[in-house]
C-alpha cells in the first residue's frame, strides 16, 4: 500500500488540467503512443467539441522511481462551477491534489473554490504553475499570488509547461515525496466507497469505487449498505483507459465492479460496498446535491414518456447531480421536473439526452426554488411556478441569495458593478489581490444569474473576469407569478415567478416573441401577460380573413353588412372552440429572450 498514490488535478476552467493529465499518461506509458491524442481522458464528443471537462475521469498509471514501482491513481476533474459536485466526489477518493494555476491568467475564482474543497478533506496540496512557455506568462507575479493563497514557500511551486512537457518530471517526485500513501487495514472487513458509476447496455451498471479497508476478490458475495441487497462480484478490475480485469483488489486501490445490476435505482453514489457475510459499517459518503435551477423536460411525443424516464435514470448514474421527479403540464402532457446545478448543466443534460439516448425533448423556462410563507407562518417550498397558491393565502415569498466572487482587472470594476446592481445585487467587499487583480464580493438573487449573467460578465470584461458562487440564504422578496394567456387560457409552461420590478419588461418581451412565432388562425388570438387578474402586456394576432364581400357587386350596402355580420359570428364561434398549437421553437425561444 505504501507504493500507491491517489491524487486529483484541480484548477479553474482552461488552466490546462486535461493537458497535464495527457503528459502524465504519456510519460508513464499508460497508453500506447499510437493511441495518444489531446484531451485523452475526455471521452465524450461533447467534451471534445466544447473543449471542457464535464465528467471526472479516473486512470491508473505505473511509474518506477529509484528502482521502486509505484501505482498512481489520477482523477482529472472539471473546472466549471456547474460541475463542482464532480470535483467534490473526486477529492473524496484521494489523499492529494495538484493545484494548477495558469501563469498567464493567475489565480481565478474557481481555483480558490476548488482549493477550499480540497482543504476541507485534508488533502496534501502540490501547487503547480502551468503554461510557463507562453509569451504572456507572469511567473513571479503569479507565484506570489499562490504563496499568498496557500502559504507555501517559493521552492514548493513547480513551474511546468504541460503542453511541451517541460519540467513535468518534477511533479512525479513531488507526488511520491509529498502525497501520503493511503491508510487502511487489509485484514479488516471490506469497506469501499462508490464515487461514480455508469450504465453499459450489455453488462448493466458498472460502479467505480475506492477501497478504504479490506480486500475484494472476484466472485465474492457483496452488498451495498444503503440498499441492503446482495450481489456477486462477477468482475472486478482497475481503471486504465479501458477497464482492466483483476482477480483481487486491496485497501488503497481504486477500481470498478460489475455485478449484473440492470436497475439503476439499486446503486447510489456515496454508498458503501461490503461483504455480505462479514459486513462493515457505512462510510460517510457525499452530501446530497442541492439543485440550483429547475426546468421541466418533456418528450416531443407523449408516447416516449417511459423511454425518457429510462434515459434519465441511466444518465443519473453517470451524473449524480441530476435530480428529477414526474410532473404533468396542461400544455405539454407528462414529463419530469428536473433540478440542475446551473444553466450549463441544463444545456449539457439536454444535449446528452439527444446524443446518447436519441431523445428529443422540450425544456420549459428554467427557474429556481423558492419558499412561500402562509398567513399562519408555515414555510413551504415551490420549485414550479404553477404550484404557486392563490396570492390571498401568501404572507410573503422568499428567494435564494448567493454570495458571488468576481476576480477581474481594475479597469472593469465599474461595468461589473453596474451589471450586478442591474441584477438586484449588493456589493459586500472589494479586495485588491495585486495591482492588476481585484476581488469583488456581491450578494445576488440566484434567479438573476440563471439566464445571461455569466455570458454578459464575460463580454463586458473581455473574458478577464472569473466568477464563482456559494449558496447564502433565503430572503423575503417582492415576487409575483406572471402567467401567459392565449385567448384567456393559461399556458402553464410559460408561467414564471419574477420580481415585480421586472415583470412588465419580461411580459412585454414574451408577448412580442410569441406573436412572431405563433401561426395565424382563422380567428383572432389575444396573447396576454398577466399578474393574477391584471393584464400587464398584450399583443394580438389578427385573423386570416376571407373576403366574403367579393361576390357582392353593386346593390344595397346592407347586403355587404349582412355577409360581414355572418362572418363575424362564425369567427366568434371559432374562437370559442379553436385550439392554438404552441410550436416547440416557442419554448426554446423563451430561453434566448435575453440574447435579442
Amino acid at each position: 500500500m505504501k507504493h500507491i498514490r491517489n491524487f486529483s488535478i484541480i484548477a479553474h476552467i482552461d488552466h490546462g488540467k486535461s493537458t497535464l493529465a495527457d503528459r502524465l499518461i504519456e510519460i508513464t506509458s499508460a497508453v500506447a503512443q499510437r493511441d495518444m491524442k489531446a484531451q485523452l481522458l475526455d471521452n465524450m464528443d461533447l467534451e471534445r467539441e466544447r473543449g471542457i471537462t464535464i465528467k471526472s475521469h479516473a486512470v491508473q498509471m505505473d511509474y518506477i522511481h529509484e528502482g521502486q514501482p509505484y501505482v498512481f491513481n489520477l482523477i482529472d476533474t472539471p473546472g466549471h462551477v456547474d460541475f463542482s459536485y464532480e470535483v467534490s466526489r473526486a477529492i473524496a477518493a484521494c489523499e492529494g491534489a495538484l493545484l494548477l494555476v495558469d501563469a498567464a491568467q493567475g489565480i481565478q475564482a474557481q481555483t480558490i473554490s476548488n482549493l477550499y474543497l480540497a482543504i476541507e478533506q485534508d488533502l496534501e496540496i502540490i501547487p503547480i504553475l502551468n503554461k510557463i512557455d507562453m509569451p504572456g506568462a507572469m511567473i513571479e507575479e503569479v507565484s506570489d499570488q499562490i504563496i499568498d493563497l496557500i502559504g507555501c514557500d517559493l521552492e514548493d511551486i513547480i513551474p511546468v509547461s504541460a503542453k511541451t512537457g517541460e519540467n513535468v518530471m518534477a511533479i512525479f517526485d513531488a507526488i511520491i515525496n509529498k502525497i501520503p500513501p493511503p491508510t487502511g487495514d487489509i485484514d479488516a472487513p471490506l469497506q469501499a466507497l462508490i464515487f461514480d458509476s455508469m450504465y453499459n447496455s450489455y453488462r448493466g451498471v458498472i460502479a467505480y469505487f475506492r477501497i478504504l479497508n479490506g480486500k475484494l476478490r472476484k466472485g465474492d458475495n457483496v452488498k451495498f449498505v444503503n440498499t441492503g441487497k446482495g450481489y456477486d462480484a462477477n468482475e472486478i478490475g482497475i481503471l486504465r483507459l479501458d477497464l482492466e480485469p483483476k482477480k483481487e483488489l486491496l485497501a488503497g486501490d481504486v477500481g470498478y465492479i460489475v455485478t449484473g445490476i440492470k436497475e439503476s435505482k439499486e446503486i447510489k453514489v456515496g454508498d458503501t460496498i461490503t461483504h455480505t457475510n462479514n459486513p462493515a459499517p457505512s462510510i460517510q459518503g457525499f452530501e446530497d446535491v442541492k439543485p440550483m435551477v429547475f426546468a421541466g423536460i418533456y418528450p416531443m411525443d407523449t408516447e416516449d414518456y417511459e423511454d425518457l424516464r429510462d434515459s434519465l435514470e441511466k444518465l443519473q448514474l453517470n451524473d449524480a447531480s441530476l435530480v428529477y421527479e414526474p410532473e404533468t403540464s396542461l400544455a405539454l402532457g407528462f414529463g419530469f421536473r428536473c433540478g440542475f446545478l446551473g444553466m450549463l448543466h441544463l444545456e449539457i443534460v439536454q444535449e446528452r439526452l439527444e446524443r446518447e439516448f436519441d431523445m428529443t425533448v422540450i425544456t420549459t423556462v428554467p427557474n429556481v426554488s423558492y419558499f412561500w410563507v402562509d398567513r399562519k407562518g408555515v414555510r413551504l417550498p415551490i420549485s414550479n411556478p404553477s404550484d404557486m397558491p392563490d396570492p390571498t393565502m401568501v404572507e410573503h415569498i422568499e428567494e435564494p441569495y448567493i454570495t458571488a466572487q468576481v476576480i477581474t482587472k481594475p479597469e472593469y470594476i465599474g461595468r461589473i458593478m453596474t451589471l450586478c446592481i442591474e441584477k438586484r445585487g449588493e456589493l459586500k467587499n472589494q479586495v485588491y489581490l495585486s495591482e492588476t487583480r481585484v476581488e469583488l464580493s456581491f450578494d445576488l438573487p440566484l434567479a438573476e444569474i440563471v439566464f445571461d449573467f455569466y455570458d454578459r460578465l464575460k463580454s463586458i470584461s473581455r473574458g478577464y473576469a472569473s466568477f464563482d458562487y456559494q449558496m447564502d440564504n433565503y430572503r423575503p422578496s417582492d415576487l409575483v407569478k406572471m402567467d401567459i394567456l392565449l385567448n384567456g387560457d393559461k399556458v402553464d409552461a410559460f408561467s414564471a415567478l419574477i420580481h415585480r420590478s421586472k415583470a412588465y419588461e419580461l411580459g412585454r418581451k414574451l408577448c412580442v416573441k410569441l406573436k412572431e412565432l405563433l401561426t395565424r388562425h382563422q380567428f383572432m388570438i389575444a396573447i396576454q401577460a398577466a399578474i393574477g387578474a391584471k393584464v400587464i402586456a398584450r399583443e394580438t394576432i389578427s385573423a386570416l380573413r376571407k373576403d366574403v364581400t367579393a361576390k357582392c357587386y353593386g346593390g344595397d350596402i346592407t347586403r355587404k353588412r349582412k355577409l360581414l355580420e355572418k362572418q363575424k359570428k362564425g369567427k366568434k364561434k371559432m374562437r370559442q372552440v379553436g385550439n392554438i398549437e404552441v410550436p416547440q421553437k416557442a419554448f426554446m425561444a423563451v430561453l434566448k429572450l435575453n440574447d435579442n
